[in-house]
């Protein structure tokens, strides 16, 4: 197998990786109950963090063995990965305005990367560096405010996912920079850009955790997929002397392509918020008088919702009677 073709083969298996990790944290922010950013209790989760890292790795590896015009944008794949798969694993399928939403954020980004040149690309010095680091740290910041202020579960959860965007877009510039000025001689010499990026990954992983919560899948995992490359982008056209191919021709079409992606997650999230709630359940208070002149009540075949009960009650035993539900003493 060519260099080039393994390269392509590492970058699709990256995509799938990260697509299963998603997949298995939507399931358990569907799931578990109590604390929303780090289930440290769930075994999935910590298979979830495996699945990352190892999309990280392959990832690496393919492009050590391919361009990065052709690596970064085939993993813009992920959400077009994961779609089919939570539909095949986890029988949860996506409608037709969300694999439009996919498509375009999928096909914008990958312009979009591949317009993005790093012949000229240079490295951030230490000033950059803590400069970088602090802005970043306020943009989360800021998005982490404004999603608690959201009073919409679906926006709330785009706004984290975002954040953890930033985050990681910002580790990936900090392990870029980190790796030109490594040394075997000094392995240690780099140990607080080691550091700073550290803390910004596990910020995204955590904030990503927290936004597949009331959200589904693909709206939260478009946007980090989208926001990631993005800022990573910025930050190498800003700071890293990057540009655009073909000019002023590659500048308009970049910025088309952003409004591709953008459009494409826009249709996500309003897939999402289309999703009918579920009626609220009817239940009479104990003590309020019935009589026959009362409104219809609700039967069982209206599909009442008694609610959870808690706990393992083997012995637990439910009476149905003929009539109504509730309302009768």
């Amino acid at each position: 197998m060519s260099p080039l073709m393994l390269s392509v083969a590492l970058a699709l298996a990256s995509a799938v990786a990260y697509a299963a990790a998603a997949i298995v944290q939507e399931r358990v922010a569907a799931s578990a109950a109590g604390r929303r950013y780090a289930p440290l209790r769930s075994p999935a989760w910590w298979v979830s963090v495996l699945l990352n890292g190892v999309g990280a790795t392959l990832h690496v590896a393919a492009l050590a063995y391919g361009p990065l015009s052709l690596v970064q944008p085939l993993g813009a794949l992920t959400i077009v990965f994961a779609l089919p798969m939570a539909a095949l694993f986890v029988g949860r399928r996506a409608g037709r305005r969300a694999w439009r939403g996919a498509l375009m954020a999928t096909a914008g980004l990958a312009g979009l990367l591949s317009l993005t040149s790093g012949a000229e690309a240079g490295s951030l010095a230490d000033g950059e560096r803590w400069l970088l680091a602090g802005a970043t740290f306020g943009a989360v910041v800021v998005l982490f405010t404004a999603a608690h202020l959201v009073g919409r579960s679906v926006l709330r959860s785009v706004v984290l996912a975002a954040a953890a965007g930033v985050s990681f877009g910002i580790a990936s510039v900090l392990t870029k920079a980190v790796a030109e000025e490594w040394t075997p001689r000094a392995p240690l010499a780099e140990w607080t850009g080691l550091l700073v990026l550290s803390v910004f990954a596990v910020t995204g992983l955590l904030l990503s955790q927290a936004s597949y919560r009331g959200a589904g899948l693909a709206a939260p995992l478009a946007t980090v997929t989208v926001v990631n490359p993005v800022v990573a982008a910025a930050v190498g056209l800003t700071l890293f002397g990057e540009s655009f191919r073909y000019g002023t021709a590659g500048t308009v079409a970049a910025l088309v392509c952003g409004t591709v992606a953008a459009a494409g997650l826009v249709q996500l999230t309003l897939d999402r918020m289309a999703v009918p709630q579920e009626p609220p359940s009817v239940s009479p208070a104990a003590d309020s008088p019935a009589s026959d002149g009362d409104s219809p009540r609700p039967e069982i075949r209206q599909g009442v919702d008694v609610g959870a009960v808690p706990g393992s009650r083997p012995d637990l035993e439910v009476e149905v009677r003929s009539r109504a539900v509730a309302g009768r003493s």
